[in-house]
């Protein structure tokens, strides 16, 4: 099993401590200031469809945008749900279940000064839907369409009123519009109106660049300066329509530090007041310190997903099994990352609703593993390899490098030869949308990509309806069940609750059955922070309410 040497990254957590951030500028003492390490190794982008997975939701979407539904973020022991947001009440059509009415709520305004109406929705679903509507991004659709595969187009009722229609019925479409985040449709309208270019695509990509620049949502916080790859600051909106969710700090500058060590050496030196994912080694001197650590179960799965297209070694339900037996689970928690993981068994732990009655248990035996190896074909002297592509950090990715080198560790001890193809955290994010077949994928047979398990279209059925492989979602592997595609069908179908949840428990328990996955860990969000930082609330969520937090 691996092993790693804490004097080693404790020394170099020392000298990054004096080297890589002390040439970053204090803030004024003036205002309140919140300064964040994030994990990414850019700022996610600020067009209004943030980047870099959730982590570029959670610092570039939720901050200075709102979408029409959104997440409860207020507790730390209720599971986040879907809540009210821009829109105050919506239904589905009693008679035709592809049509909803949403109703939306008045008084609110873009940080431009415009209002947000009918109109502001009709065309934030035709930026990322309509190909020919001139604030259509293409850039923008990857992200955003692939979140909600089914709308089909927006109409304006009245002022206050829209009506969204799915290309099937949908129970899962309120839950799915948490993503598409509402721009001004007046700011970009004044870019393009001055913007050069030889035709109106042109000056639409013109438009776009100079808004990400100058961006403008209806959120808690707006934008006041932008330096790519280096930092974004944030200002409070003092006039945001949610008074309970006005910022408790004048200003929040978020910073792209990729690397963990770096992260924790800006914490220790006073760089910076948060980190996300601080070095595990690191924790017990943060406390030693002072420091502030959160972490909550989040509903998030650390996986490999195995690509199923001809000629690849995961085509073998026995390999597949044998990987998920050959993880030493409660060794990976409890040695290298310091209690800060939840095992994996599935996509859902027992107790959830969404579980359901798997006969295939997860758990660690190596014996079994090496006997389903040996079965399939493979032994000591005749290893199985194995090629996954991940990165060195990224929006929930944990520790990916060492966990990586965990399993690459673990799996030889079954008979697998496992190689890496390691790349940068977006890439790997962008690759995930095209899937195993594309040169992108380089070879590999898996890719590392954690997903979030909050709404049944983002836990479930992106990955495993055949409907979903690339272009179209996240299915990377070509996963093509007809028993999936039925369950799927059922589930979506179905707008009673506890007959979707039926549904979901049986297609959940399909799943962990077929081994769909390589089911590692769940994540628990872990930060660190200045104990200057309070009124924090870590949610049962990949997001976090930054509005509740203050500096003393």
């Amino acid at each position: 099993m691996l092993t790693k040497k804490k004097n080693t990254r404790a020394a170099l957590i020392a000298v990054l401590a004096l080297t890589t951030v002390a040439a970053w500028p204090r803030e004024a003492s003036a205002e309140t200031v919140l300064r964040i390490g994030m994990t990414a190794a850019d700022i996610p982008r600020t067009l209004g469809q943030p980047d870099q997975g959730f982590e570029g939701n959670r610092f570039t979407g939720l901050t200075m945008y709102d979408a029409l539904t959104g997440w409860d973020l207020s507790s730390a022991e209720k599971a986040s749900v879907v809540i009210p947001g821009l829109a105050t009440e919506w239904k589905v059509d009693d008679a035709d279940k592809t049509k909803w009415v949403f109703k939306l709520r008045p008084g609110v305004t873009f940080h431009d000064g415009s209002p947000f109406n009918a109109d502001a929705v009709v065309w934030n679903v035709e930026k990322v839907l309509k190909q020919d509507a001139p604030q259509f991004d293409a850039s923008q659709v990857g992200v955003t369409a692939s979140r909600m595969p089914t709308l089909a187009s927006a109409k304006k009722i009245d002022d206050m009123t829209v009506e969204l229609t799915t290309k099937e019925p949908d129970s899962f479409l309120p839950i799915n519009l948490t993503n598409l985040f509402m721009a001004s449709p007046a700011k970009w309208q004044h870019f393009y109106d001055k913007a050069e270019g030889a035709d109106a695509k042109a000056k639409s990509q013109a438009a776009w660049t100079a808004f990400a620049k100058d961006a403008a949502g209806t959120g808690p916080w707006k934008m006041a300066s932008f330096t790519p790859r280096e930092r974004l600051e944030l200002v409070k909106n003092a006039s945001y329509w949610d008074k309970a969710r006005v910022p408790k700090v004048d200003k929040m500058v978020l910073l792209p530090m990729p690397e963990a060590n770096a992260r924790t050496a800006a914490l220790l030196s006073g760089q910076v007041d948060w980190v996300e994912a601080p070095a595990p080694d690191a924790l017990p001197e943060l406390k030693q310190r002072g420091f502030k650590l959160y972490a909550n179960e989040q509903p998030h799965v650390w996986p490999w997903q195995f690509s199923r297209v001809e000629g690849s070694p995961w085509n073998d339900i026995r390999v597949r099994k044998a990987a998920n037996l050959c993880v030493d689970r409660e060794g990976l928690k409890d040695g290298l990352l310091a209690g800060l993981m939840v095992p994996a068994t599935g996509t859902f732990e027992p107790g959830h609703p969404w579980r359901g009655k798997p006969s295939f248990e997860i758990k660690y035996d190596k014996a079994a593993a090496q006997k389903l190896m040996q079965e399939a074909g493979f032994g000591p002297n005749k290893k199985l390899t194995v090629k996954t592509q991940t990165s060195a950090s990224g929006s929930g990715q944990m520790q990916p490098l060492p966990m990586n080198e965990y399993l690459q560790q673990a799996l030889a001890e079954c008979y697998f030869d496992v190689q890496l193809d390691v790349i940068e955290w977006n890439t790997l994010f962008t690759n995930w949308r095209r899937g195993a077949k594309d040169p992108s994928a380089n070879g590999s047979h898996a890719t590392n990509v954690t997903y979030a398990a909050m709404d049944p279209f983002f836990a479930l059925v992106r990955f495993l309806q055949s409907g979903m492989a690339p272009p179209v979602s996240n299915n990377w592997g070509f996963i093509n069940n007809p028993k999936f595609d039925e369950l799927v069908k059922k589930a979506r179908q179905t707008f009673d609750p506890a007959a979707r949840d039926a549904a979901l428990a049986e297609l959940h328990a399909a799943s962990v059955d077929d081994a769909a996955f390589l089911y590692v860990a769940h994540d628990v969000g872990p930060r660190a922070m200045s104990p200057k930082v309070t009124g924090v609330v870590q949610p049962k969520s990949w997001f976090i309410d930054f509005s509740l937090v203050s500096m003393k």
